[in-house]
């Protein structure tokens, strides 16, 4: 276990990527079995301990310090983890918890495994009693699920796949046939066993990624070379299915199967397919209507799915690409063949929320220009533009796709409350919410609040907003601040909808703080008018 605490310790501390991935392959290398492969697990989000919640930990706080005093400490170091371990003092004072063996990983994860939710109490007492202050952090870090060290599950995977010298692609097509501890995965990438055969196994394939492309530099590119799609206001995700499983993921290869039985009940095919998950609804002459984003958020990250929410968001997948029809790998065909593939494959059976994404018919980059002006209003995010030669190539090759995205949308609010951040910004207050002027026939104008947002400025303009937040608090709910209304922010943000869930009645889609406007007096900030006239449809 202190290795492992030795390795989240260094990785929280490390900005580069290049330095985690070194740190996490080292750890690989030298960590024994099973405990590298739960450290695995653990870095890629595939560690379930289900008797140990964050409400368990919570409890362990306020029995020491108290309700009052736990919950400020909590505030003010932001982090539930780094508050329990830097509070714990061991149950014996005389320090024979010190004296404990520290358990291994692999001890911590069999064990909770195994013990009833009675049980688990006792065993994260006398495991925290003997562990350091850094060793406690990671073992309360591994119990709640939210490592926070700045590494993705895809990174994680990059680094074992840099272990055994193999292209990540490869790992990830092996990966949802395994289980941690992954005993069969650093088997093969060691050169002890061959590779774990998926065999028909519904396993995600590593998705084609675009590049962002800037007006300026479509000029440069030869449009015969290129075809054009709609990119769609949704999610991407990949349809596996064949006999006898029916699985979705998520472009992460994440599983959104359980969310979405409208869309596995007419994935009756074998076949691995991909496209952008959506709302629609069929309008009174049986013609297609994308709904916003905020209508599909009502469907993610749901275990169960009533009937309503089914009948009232009915899914919808839009399919770009086929990477497998009928067990024949496609993947190495050049887009234009594909395509035809695709589309004589839906012609023979169309099914039920499922239909492709139109072709976008172009001559030139101007034409195309003109059409992408008004793709806001159709829950479009912009074009898609792909080579018709290019193979389906797993990351983010440049050159053979990419993604040419509207200008985002841009309003002045005021800024109303603010929270303090996570992780390395556990001491700021980094969470902002904004509102805007709210102005009634006759009556004082209100400020309602419209969006939040945690990034878009620098770490030099966070210390600035934070000491302002500091200096401009009128009143504390909790961990919030709320503050004078004096200081605006420029936000960007892609898209705005209608919200019965927000006071204001609208909901911003991705806003992020695009530039602070010290100068500018907040009675001169936008109205909510203006962000209603920007409403898609």
């Amino acid at each position: 276990m202190q290795r492992f605490a030795e390795l989240l310790d260094s990785l929280a501390f490390q900005p580069a990527r290049n330095g985690k991935l070194r740190l996490m392959t080292a750890y690989m290398r030298s960590a024994p079995d099973p405990d590298r492969g739960y450290a695995l697990a653990a870095l890629t989000g595939a560690l379930d301990l289900p008797n140990a919640k964050p409400a368990l930990l919570r409890e362990f706080g306020v029995q020491r310090l108290g309700e009052t005093l736990f919950v400020l400490s909590y505030d003010y170091v932001g982090d539930l983890a780094e508050t329990l371990a830097l509070i714990w003092e061991p149950a014996d004072q005389a320090g024979v918890g010190h004296n404990r063996p520290p358990p291994s990983l692999a001890e911590v994860v069999e064990t909770l495994r195994q013990a009833s939710k009675r049980e688990t109490p006792q065993l994260l007492e006398r495991w925290l009693d003997g562990l350091d202050a850094t060793g406690r952090w990671a073992l309360l870090k591994l119990l709640t699920g939210a490592l926070r060290v700045g590494v993705s599950a895809r990174l994680a995977k990059q680094a074992i796949a840099d272990l055994g010298q193999r292209d990540i692609a490869a790992v990830e097509e092996v990966w949802h046939t395994l289980e941690p501890p992954y005993q069969a995965l650093f088997d093969w990438l060691e050169d002890r066993a061959p590779r774990p055969d998926p065999g028909a196994a519904p396993v995600f394939r590593p998705v084609m990624l675009a590049t962002a492309l800037e007006d300026a530099d479509i000029g440069g590119l030869d449009p015969a070379a290129y075809r054009a799609e709609w990119k769609w206001d949704g999610i991407r995700v990949q349809l596996v299915a064949g006999p006898g499983h029916r699985r979705i993921f998520s472009r992460a290869a994440d599983e959104a199967t359980s969310a979405f039985p409208d869309i596995v009940e007419a994935m009756d095919f074998s076949a691995v397919l991909d496209g952008e998950l959506l709302v629609a609804h069929r309008a009174d002459d049986g013609a297609l209507q994308v709904a916003p984003f905020n209508d599909l958020q009502q469907r993610l990250n749901r275990k169960q799915t009533t009937a309503k929410l089914m009948q009232d968001h009915p899914a919808h997948v839009r399919l770009y690409d086929a990477l497998l029809i009928d067990g024949e790998d496609l993947r190495a065909l050049p887009f234009d063949e594909r395509r035809a593939r695709l589309e004589a494959w839906h012609a023979a059976r169309p099914r039920p929320r499922l239909d492709l994404s139109p072709m976008v018919p172009f001559t030139s980059w101007d034409e195309l220009a003109r059409l992408r002006t008004g793709t806001r209003e159709a829950s479009i995010e912009g074009l898609m533009l792909k080579r018709g030669d290019s193979p389906y190539v797993a990351g983010r090759p440049k050159g053979p796709w990419f993604k040419w995205k509207r200008a985002a949308l841009t309003v002045e609010c005021v800024l109303m409350y603010a929270q303090r951040g996570h992780g390395k910004r556990s001491s700021f207050y980094s969470d902002y919410t904004f509102g805007c002027w709210r102005r009634s026939d006759g009556g004082t104008p209100e400020l309602v609040p419209v969006g939040k947002a945690y990034f878009g400025f620098t770490d030099e303009e966070l210390m600035k907003l934070d000491k302002w937040v500091r200096d401009h608090t009128t009143s504390r709910f909790g961990p919030v601040r709320e503050v004078a209304p004096g200081l605006v922010l420029e936000i960007a943000f892609d898209s705005v909808h209608r919200s019965s869930r927000h006071k204001s009645g609208v909901a911003m889609r991705f806003p992020r703080v695009h530039r602070i406007r010290w100068d500018k007096p907040a009675a001169e900030a936008d109205a909510l008018a203006t962000l209603e006239r920007m409403i898609a449809g």
